[in-house]
């Protein structure tokens, strides 16, 4: 059984032994995660190129996303490394307090402008919401807080308001500096960091295309503000990533499970990706095996639609990068064995604008239907199989192209496996062939087997799938 949904991993220093690549790509990861909060732009440099020359190694494609850090709101430093709040305490965040200078009465704010997003009575949660702190006054620069819940707060730790409302502008310098990056990397998909609406995501896809790069834009949900305009930022996006730290923070704990499964569903019902990440098999970090909290989790995301399960930590910096992989595929695996991850009424009772989605529509109603081995989607853009994917099923989509830009960016569809092929070929019935038999090389189908071949009248135009055609295998001379 192959796995549907795709694994996303996070590269770093654990991952930088090719040896230890190699057993990751082995174990299944799909698409690697570049994290521009960490590192220099040589390093990811090397470590794209080192990932991709790997998956040549093995014969596989495996998806490059870039990941921005994005304004993360901080405290400066303490003159002993870190100090312990006590509980009812006064403790001042003032952002024009030295930043090498702090102490258990005061520390500097690397957000500048804090002080003006902040008044009395709002609720600050430092170090994901280890620290919290109910602010009293605001004078100057200075925000005065009492302390509600106290304990070991160290250098540079996060600020979250709760409820959201820090208007930090979603894109700094770094981030101008780290597109350019990604697009020298060739990065198939780029994820902008605490986007408040759709016009940050709008402002990233447009440098990105303008420093060169051809890749999708992933829009971070982890403001609770974001939630306020979630369609506009799906809209504008092209994946979205639950990122579960910072949202969790912002909404609260217990609001996060509901809210992950409306964006999931959102997400599949306007046709774009969902990644659901951060935790997700945090003990492996240390250990060899998941918790079963963790498992259930991830089967969860799973069995809710999401795309993408991601790993950060477990992978970047963790002991066992490939065995946090092979853990993750095994509870996939299992979890899309369910009915409810091969039944769907998606879009069931509305109406398509696109020729190209109603033909991907109408093949996998049909494939759900009738004993269809596999589909192969010949395609230039992707469109096609993603609508495709968009649809619960336990039949394999195989997206058939000659670009490997698209090849790269289907990684991440729910799924769908990429497929080098040549799709321009004028004669139908020779096209068809080629595809059925390059199935048959891949052990996909065999004889008497059932496949639904999608394709257009004129090969090699964007947009422009036409044509649905049942086959059965061995039938074709």
């Amino acid at each position: 059984m192959q796995r549907r949904t795709k694994i996303l991993a996070t590269l770093g220093p654990s991952t930088d032994d090719p040896k230890v690549l190699d057993k990751m790509i082995e174990a299944g990861v799909d698409v690697v995660r570049i994290n521009f909060s960490h590192g220099t732009a040589e390093e990811h440099i090397e470590r794209v190129e080192r990932v991709r020359n790997r998956a040549r190694a093995h014969g596989r494609q495996v998806g490059v996303l870039c990941d921005l850090q994005g304004p993360k709101i901080r405290i400066e430093r303490f003159v002993g490394g870190k100090v312990f709040l006590e509980e009812g305490a006064s403790f001042i965040l003032d952002s024009s307090h030295d930043k090498n200078s702090g102490t258990v009465e005061r520390v500097g704010s690397a957000y500048k402008h804090l002080h003006e997003d902040l008044s009395r009575g709002d609720t600050l949660l430092l170090d994901d919401g280890r620290v919290v702190l109910w602010v009293d006054s605001v004078e100057n620069t200075e925000v005065r807080c009492r302390v509600v819940v106290g304990g070991d707060l160290s250098d540079r730790k996060g600020i979250n308001k709760q409820g959201g409302g820090l208007t930090a502008p979603a894109l700094t310098e770094k981030d101008r500096e780290d597109i350019k990056t990604a697009a020298l990397i060739e990065a198939d998909y780029l994820a902008v960091s605490f986007p408040r609406h759709a016009a940050d995501v709008n402002e990233t896809r447009e440098l990105f295309v303008a420093a060169g790069g051809k890749g999708g834009i992933v829009a971070k949900i982890e403001r609770a503000e974001a939630l306020e305009v979630i369609e506009e930022i799906i809209a504008a996006s092209d994946a979205i990533m639950i990122a579960r730290g910072d949202l969790g923070v912002e909404i609260g704990d217990a609001a996060l499970p509901p809210v992950q499964k409306r964006l999931i569903h959102q997400a599949r019902e306007m046709n774009r990706v969902v990644i659901t990440a951060t935790q997700m098999m945090e003990s492996m970090i240390e250990n060899q095996i998941p918790t079963r909290a963790e498992v259930f989790d991830v089967a969860n995301a799973v069995l809710d639609g999401t795309d993408v399960v991601m790993l950060s930590a477990e992978t970047a910096s963790g002991k066992y990068p490939d065995k946090a992989i092979a853990a993750m595929h095994r509870v996939c695996i299992e979890a899309e064995k369910q009915r409810q991850a091969t039944q769907s009424e998606h879009r069931i009772h509305t109406q398509f604008t696109n020729i190209d989605e109603a033909i991907a529509m109408a093949a996998m109603y049909t494939a759900n239907h009738l004993k269809v081995k596999a589909i192969a989607a010949l395609t230039e853009s992707g469109s096609t199989p993603l609508w495709m994917s968009r649809i619960s099923s336990g039949i394999p989509i195989y997206a058939m192209t000659r670009t490997v830009q698209t090849r790269r960016k289907v990684t991440l569809y729910r799924g769908v496996y990429p497929v080098s092929f040549d799709v321009t070929a004028t004669d139908h019935a020779e096209l068809n062939r080629e595809a059925i038999d390059e199935l048959r090389r891949r052990g996909a189908v065999r004889d008497g087997d059932l496949v639904i071949i999608t394709k257009g009248d004129l090969m090699g135009i964007h947009g422009g799938t036409n044509a649905m055609k049942i086959v059965k295998v061995g039938d074709l001379v």
